[in-house]
């Protein structure tokens, strides 16, 4: 698929970080798009900067309020788009939604955990599911899944359990694969890639703790001041002497440099996707940490485990954060 223009595109997550830069890029291309996400407010607030930027006339936005963990709402999700977009046809599915979260099976909270799988594994498949008619009615497709680093190397580093978003990443980077050869013979029109970011510049990590506890507040409560001591303690933080409300600013910083202090902006990566769509391209790793664990998991996986391993990492490409 050359060009976006006059195509309809599904965007999920389209309220911040890389969902809302494919947004704004494809309509800047001309490509009519209906993004959802579970913030009306967040979405407002990337229609606004659509506007401002004056996408060619004709083009089409629409906003939905959606969770995509829900089948009944991505149900009306693909009802809505039908409508509002007056097609049975759709030509670009981006299954980018997603969160952090329910870090360790053993100590964690389950309903984190699972609530953080549902999303970022549950949602791919859902959406997927959902749109594939619309898909298969066009002349041609393309799914676009966004999976991790962490779809291929289950780690932050040692003394941080990441098991939840792992797991859920790894599905997503098995599904898209095998849809390769599902589409292929099933399905030819339709084009599958595999998107895996290391450290981008979103706000992955407060809009993460905002849905998992159920508050727009910026504020930290005592279950998370709670949880966010417990993980520093893990990652050998000396945490005994400090208050919650030290513990509360350590975790705000913590989520500020993961967006401001990135290698890597959203909407860099953004173009990356994009490009890659274009070049018809199945596996699009994004930045050059995500091309360094690449390399190295491939080259010796038995030791991509090893606390040495990630003290090379951190040492040769700097990423001390996370995704």
């Amino acid at each position: 698929m050359r060009e976006f223009a006059g195509r309809i595109a599904v965007v999920t997550g389209g309220g911040s970080g890389m969902g809302r830069e494919l947004v704004r890029q494809l309509l800047a291309e001309g490509c009519n798009v209906a993004m959802c996400d579970v913030s009306a407010r967040s979405m407002d607030e990337t229609r606004a900067l659509c506007a401002a930027e004056r996408a060619p006339q004709g083009t089409r936005l629409t906003a939905h309020v959606a969770d995509v963990a829900d089948e009944a709402q991505v149900t009306r999700l693909r009802a809505e788009v039908a409508a509002q977009h007056a097609s049975d046809k759709l030509h670009l599915l981006f299954n980018n939604a997603g969160i952090g979260g329910g870090g360790s099976m053993v100590v964690g909270d389950r309903a984190q955990w699972e609530r953080t799988f549902n999303i970022c594994w549950g949602g791919v498949y859902l959406c997927t599911r959902a749109f594939l008619p619309m898909l298969l009615r066009a002349e041609e497709g393309h799914i676009v899944n966004t999976s991790s680093v962490s779809g291929f190397w289950a780690s932050l580093g040692p003394g941080v359990a990441h098991t939840a978003y792992s797991a859920a990443k790894f599905a997503v980077k098995g599904f898209s694969e095998a849809l390769l050869t599902d589409l292929r013979i099933n399905a030819p029109h339709i084009k599958c890639s595999l998107v895996m970011p290391g450290h981008i510049g979103t706000s992955i990590a407060e809009n993460s703790r905002k849905i998992l506890n159920g508050t727009d507040s910026d504020a930290l409560l005592p279950a998370e001041v709670a949880e966010a001591r417990r993980r520093m303690a893990a990652a050998g933080v000396a945490v005994a002497a400090l208050s919650d409300a030290e513990i509360a600013a350590l975790a705000r910083e913590r989520a500020r440099r993961i967006r401001d202090e990135a290698p890597m902006t959203a909407a860099a990566a953004a173009s990356v996707i994009l490009e890659g769509v274009k070049a018809d391209r199945w596996r699009i790793l994004i930045g050059k940490d995500a091309e360094w664990l690449d390399a190295q998991v491939r080259a010796a996986p038995e030791r991509a485990y090893d606390t040495e391993f990630f003290g090379r990492f951190s040492t040769e490409v700097g990423w001390r954060l996370g995704r």
